[in-house]
């Protein structure tokens, strides 16, 4: 067994409920405390020098100077294998274009798409590696990558393929999903429906046959898929075994009711849901993910995350990092402005993006500093805890333990 610390404060959030509102008096704070890892699993959490002193024999790993400790931070939500840039599409945006005018210029999801299809395996895996490292460098050790700029069984096999060859380059914990319904892409001879066949026919089972992903994903919105023919869709992958995530509401509402009703593990974006389908999120078990990222890229309105607490949702925060509306992928500064606009507590803020963000992946083995959970925190420099949503970013994190091993 291996002891660290001590740490000014260790936060454990291991007694936070998965759902609803929390105020920062839930917030578990052990001084001077002490991390006893054992088999890349915390084994115990207490007072440093008792923990010291009850266990003989051990390796002890002591902290230099100030830092505090929590578990460390899930991306619930990511887009970060891609090829090329879309830094025109932002310079156009700001400038008043429209999303049609950007598509039609030769910007938009289309430009990402030819841009991935047309690089090599060494650049998309050289630039993923250096991406997960940056997330890393935030605290972040578990990380949700989508396919989705493919679109075609060649290059949708190429970016999961290329996701799980990272898997091997990185101790973080990757979670690929086939987001092979990002759109209709313009060279396939047919309708939605008939390229969503075509997803069902030719690329999941080759999916599933590799395993290269256990979840699935759509984009349901005017400008991809409809809802009814998302929710046929969405069916069937179920019946094949697959998780369900589902793009929702991001500018029109109602798609969040077809993410429930079909037992999706999360609705992510959720930036147009009207009030009747937040109650009926709350009252399911599929994770309401806000995706700050997207509204600061797009100049739009924030997920309504404080109304979705207050009706009792599990509400989850991911970047949404991807190479067009969401380019800046730092977690923290996202989740910090989001708080400002919702008035989120500490406490939801936390859970948000640790144990919550987990859990809509699937992954209830992590997110809380807990005996028997697996050993992944996040250490800052600093006396209060607090300074790390305060400074929206700009404190850095010291160390990054994976398994109980520091990798940062």
């Amino acid at each position: 067994m291996k002891l660290i610390g001590p740490f000014r404060q260790v936060i454990t959030l291991a007694n936070i409920p998965l759902r609803g509102k929390l105020s920062d008096e839930q917030i578990e704070i052990i001084e001077d405390g002490g991390i006893l890892i054992s088999q890349n699993k915390i084994h115990q959490i207490g007072n440093f020098e008792a923990l010291k002193s009850e266990n003989q024999n051990i390796e002890i790993e002591e902290i230099e100077g100030m830092q505090i400790a929590l578990p460390a931070f899930t991306d619930s939500h990511t887009h970060i294998c891609f090829g090329g840039n879309r830094a025109n599409d932002f310079a156009m945006r700001n400038a008043g274009k429209t999303y049609l005018e950007i598509a039609e210029s030769g910007g938009g999801i289309w430009s990402s798409v030819q841009h991935t299809r047309n690089a090599s395996e060494q650049e998309l895996l050289k630039t993923l590696v250096e991406r997960i490292d940056f997330l890393i460098a935030l605290g972040i050790t578990t990380i949700e990558i989508k396919s989705g700029y493919g679109l075609d069984v060649e290059n949708e096999l190429k970016m999961l393929r290329i996701i799980k060859r990272a898997q091997q380059q990185t101790k973080a914990t990757l979670v690929p999903t086939c987001l092979s319904a990002h759109l209709k892409p313009r060279d396939f001879e047919g309708s939605n429906e008939q390229y969503l066949e075509y997803i069902l026919a030719e690329i999941l089972p080759k999916v599933k046959e590799e395993n290269l992903a256990k979840r699935v994903d759509i984009f349901i919105e005017k400008s991809a898929f409809q809802p009814e023919e998302s929710k046929a869709f969405l069916l069937k992958t179920k019946n094949l075994g697959f998780e369900i995530a589902v793009h929702a509401d991001q500018f029109t509402p109602g798609s969040s009711r077809v993410a429930v009703e079909v037992g999706a593990k999360s609705a992510d974006h959720l930036e147009a849901t009207i009030d009747e389908d937040i109650e009926f999120l709350a009252e399911s078990d599929t994770v309401a993910t806000a995706l700050p990222g997207a509204s600061l890229g797009l100049g739009e309105k924030f997920t309504p995350a404080r109304k979705l607490l207050d009706a009792g949702a599990i509400l989850a925060i991911a970047s949404d990092w991807n190479p067009g509306s969401a380019p800046m992928g730092n977690l923290i500064t996202q989740a910090s402005i989001l708080a400002t606009f919702e008035k989120l507590t500490t406490a939801e803020v936390l859970a948000g993006i640790t144990f919550r963000s987990a859990f809509a992946l699937g992954l209830e083995d992590r997110g809380k500093l807990k005996s028997g959970l697996k050993a992944d925190f996040v250490t800052f420099k600093t006396n209060n805890f607090q300074n790390i949503l305060y400074n929206q970013g700009s404190l850095k994190a010291e160390n990054v333990y994976i398994d109980g091993e520091k990798v940062l």
